[in-house]
């Protein structure tokens, strides 16, 4: 481009003034390149955020290795079969998450995430022993225990150990913590009228669904597999064991007694009351084969006391015909 002769030429100007532009966008881009590698201000990073003695990167790797975007959102990416993730941890907190996530394909009662409560790494966390307070600053928990403790759910039944339980707990800390400007959404159902617009019941309303019966209250049921039936209902132990034969978190309760059980250990032990009852105790005491270690909680005293756990075993006894 040249100057035409006689008049005044701004050839130079105009190009001197796209030059700049063109170094103050090639600065900006440089020192914004820069800044994406120092550590974030004010977000929370993966490596920063633990659950017991994991961190959520190695939750991610659980969380990719299941494939649970292929039903699940997080931040509004991934699948829409299952409710979105972000926010998991701060609405249920991790004994909730605890008890769900070995046995997913049944909602945790309370009696089941009560178990979880005496877990030390979930005090270490939380700073929280009491079913009521964790209710409290959980109220996510509360309101699931109550709308769905004790039914089935959508989701499977995965092989998952316990240790990647707590890495996946981890990871949905760490996106709990994460500042993601408002998501989700919260949506807005005031003023209208179809049944799914409906709020859900508050689950302040019935505190103590699911909850087994305290140690000294009165059996409605005198018969003792009966009894036993209804506790195993009410702890939860019917979404990891099957009624019958089949296999499902843990082994099938239907014809298990009395017969001889391969541990994994390679030792055999005979399902008698001994066995059964330190199983609920116990149960990484004596693993069957087939099955892993730690995913399974222990029962103590206070949770299930020791007239229950016979009540439980007389049921399982009376399940030889294969279930009912």
């Amino acid at each position: 481009m040249t100057c035409t002769p006689g008049q005044p030429c701004e050839e130079g100007r105009k190009r001197g003034r796209a030059l700049g532009a063109l170094l103050l966008m090639a600065a900006i881009f440089v020192a914004l390149s820069f800044a994406s590698f120092v550590k974030s201000r004010t977000q929370v990073v993966p490596s920063d955020v633990h659950y017991a003695n994991f961190d959520a990167v190695q939750g991610k790797r659980v969380f990719q290795a299941y494939n649970c975007m292929g039903c699940h959102t997080l931040l509004g990416n991934g699948a829409y079969f299952g409710p979105d993730l972000t926010n998991v941890y701060e609405h249920a907190g991790p004994a909730w998450l605890a008890a769900f996530l070995p046995s997913a394909g049944g909602w945790p009662t309370r009696p089941a995430v009560q178990v979880h409560l005496a877990d030390a790494d979930q005090q270490a966390d939380t700073g929280i022993k009491d079913m009521d307070a964790y209710l409290k600053k959980f109220p996510g928990a509360a309101e699931r225990i109550a709308r769905r403790g004790g039914h089935d759910s959508y989701m499977p039944n995965l092989p998952i150990t316990g240790t990647e339980v707590k890495q996946l707990i981890a990871f949905l800390k760490y996106t709990s913590e994460m500042n993601t400007m408002g998501w989700p959404p919260k949506p807005q159902v005031d003023g209208l009228a179809f049944p799914q617009a409906k709020p859900f019941p508050q689950a302040a309303a019935a505190p103590n669904a699911g909850a087994a019966p305290s140690p000294g209250a009165p059996q409605a049921a005198a018969d003792p597999a009966q009894q036993g039936k209804e506790l195993a209902a009410q702890l939860g132990c019917t979404a990891c064991h099957a009624t019958d034969g089949t296999k499902k978190v843990g082994p099938g309760w239907g014809g298990l007694f009395g017969h001889p059980v391969r541990l994994a250990d390679g030792n055999t032990v005979t399902a008698d009351d001994a066995y059964l009852a330190e199983s609920i105790r116990s149960p990484n005491a004596k693993v069957p084969e087939g099955f892993t270690a730690g995913v399974m909680p222990a029962y103590d005293a206070a949770t299930v006391p020791d007239d229950q756990v016979k009540s439980i075993v007389a049921y399982i006894r009376s399940l030889q015909g294969g279930g009912q």
